[in-house]
């Protein structure tokens, strides 16, 4: 039977508005064909030697590596993603891969407890679920756990993420992995993902995405008791201690708060300051923001902040800056429409928000793009509440001058990954969020455990 493909979605290139192609959108039919090819590829592949999926891992990794400025360019092209952040996010992508190879090597997959056995087994197919900020570095980070642990996958990529899809397909029959290991079927979320999570010969569902979404996937998938890994939304604080260095601080602040043009699940959108710094930080702000942050063309080597992936979120942020606005937020730099000579792409002005109180909508919401709101604090132990008081917990940053005791800030703040005076990406780290941020934990031995179930023989 030939799998039914009827509807297309145009991919626009978010630079230019110009169209880069069609993507054929798959049904409900053709994911049912995809679980059918995983789940017969799991039989044999759940019983493959840790060996066997490390050397698969390897290949993986080799393949993606081989095409490594290729997929950079894809990620500048099919969203926006400035040159620089897309060659680390290819390098980061590979780097996931070499982790879950060397977390084989940590896992007790057979342990005795007594007289007890106690072992570990591959769940099943995973049904995974990718954004278009970067696909490539969610697909080989959960495809990289679910191979490991003896599962076999199925991908629903965003739609918007075809190029880097296709790139990624043609890497992965390059490193020759087993028919019917991985699986990828384009489409939309309430077609192709809601299968996915319905279908009962789908064990586990990994989403990276909105947070209610993420509630949807969870509640459908509870009706088949799928295990579902949730990394949702966030509203990162970033809190200025009182004693930071704003040498060191600023160009961190401009890093997670502006980071692949704001449009990132970790930014750092609430910079918390100290009261009787606040003017200091404004000016620093100010300058930074005009003489260090160039918006332009993605492909530029010196863009910082690219446009963002459609019109659509365009307009989603410049209403975000409008509300700002209206509730009364001061803007420090930026503000509404395109920057000058950029009117033909997607493109927002850096802007940062001043006058901030946590309660406003810019301060409580999850704006996906180049917006930073500046809120003041008069003690350590407010700023900490303040960063706190919010639905999310995935990310958090704080600097200061003491590291020890900047690190025992950051123990009161709840969230998942916290950095503190410098980014961190260690791939063999837990990563996820606390609160409606998301459930569960990717990244080395414990996103593996995820895909793995235990058994116990006495």
């Amino acid at each position: 039977m030939v799998p039914l493909l009827s509807l297309t979605a145009e991919l626009i290139n978010p630079s230019t508005q110009q169209l880069l192609g069609h993507v054929t959108l798959g049904d409900e039919e053709d994911t049912r064909f995809a679980i059918a090819a995983a789940k017969k590829a799991f039989q044999t592949y759940s019983k493959s030697t840790l060996e066997e999926r490390a050397e698969y891992l390897q290949r993986l990794h080799d393949a993606i590596v081989a095409r490594a400025d290729e997929h950079a360019a894809a990620l500048v092209k099919e969203y926006g993603g400035p040159s620089q952040m897309a060659h680390f996010l290819v390098q980061a992508s590979a780097g996931a891969i070499l982790s879950a190879k060397a977390a084989l090597n940590t896992i007790a997959f057979k342990d005795k407890v007594g007289d007890t056995n106690v072992s570990l087994h591959p769940i099943g197919v995973a049904g995974h679920i990718t954004p278009w900020n970067a696909n490539i570095i969610y697909f080989c980070n959960k495809t990289a756990a679910a191979l490991a642990a003896g599962c076999t996958v199925v991908t629903k990529p965003s739609e918007m993420s075809a190029l880097q899809t296709q790139l990624i397909m043609e890497c992965v029959h390059a490193a020759k992995l087993p028919a019917g290991v991985i699986n990828i079927v384009n489409g939309r979320g309430d077609v192709v993902g809601a299968e996915l999570t319905r279908n009962p010969n789908v064990a586990k569902i990994s989403f990276t995405g909105s947070t209610g979404v993420g509630k949807t996937i969870a509640r459908d998938g509870a009706a088949t008791l799928k295990r579902v890994t949730l990394e949702l939304g966030g509203k990162s604080p970033h809190i200025v201690l009182q004693d930071a260095n704003l040498e060191q601080a600023i160009p961190f602040i401009l890093m997670t708060s502006f980071m692949n043009s704001g449009q990132a699940c970790i930014a750092g959108s609430r910079l918390l300051v100290p009261e009787n710094r606040l003017e200091e930080v404004k000016a620093a702000l100010k300058h930074a923001v005009e003489q260090y942050l160039k918006v332009g063309r993605p492909e530029e080597p010196d863009t910082a902040i690219g446009p963002m992936v459609s019109n659509t979120q365009y307009e989603r942020v410049q209403s975000y800056i409008a509300k700002g606005i209206e509730e009364g937020a001061d803007i420090l730099v930026g503000g509404l429409g395109h920057p000058e000579g950029l009117d033909d792409g997607n493109f927002v002005k850096p802007t940062v928000f001043v006058n901030v109180t946590n309660d406003m909508t810019i301060a409580r919401e999850e704006i996906f793009g180049p917006v930073l709101c500046v809120i003041s604090y008069k003690t350590e132990q407010e700023a900490i509440d303040i960063a706190n008081d919010t639905p999310y917990g995935l990310a958090a940053y704080v600097s200061g001058e003491d590291l020890q005791h900047a690190k025992y800030v950051a123990d009161q703040i709840d969230a998942g990954v916290i950095s503190v005076n410098a980014f961190h990406n260690n791939p063999a780290a837990p990563f996820g969020g606390f609160k409606q941020s998301g459930i569960g934990r990717e990244n080395g031995a414990y996103g593996i455990r995820s895909y793995l179930e235990l058994k116990t023989i006495g």
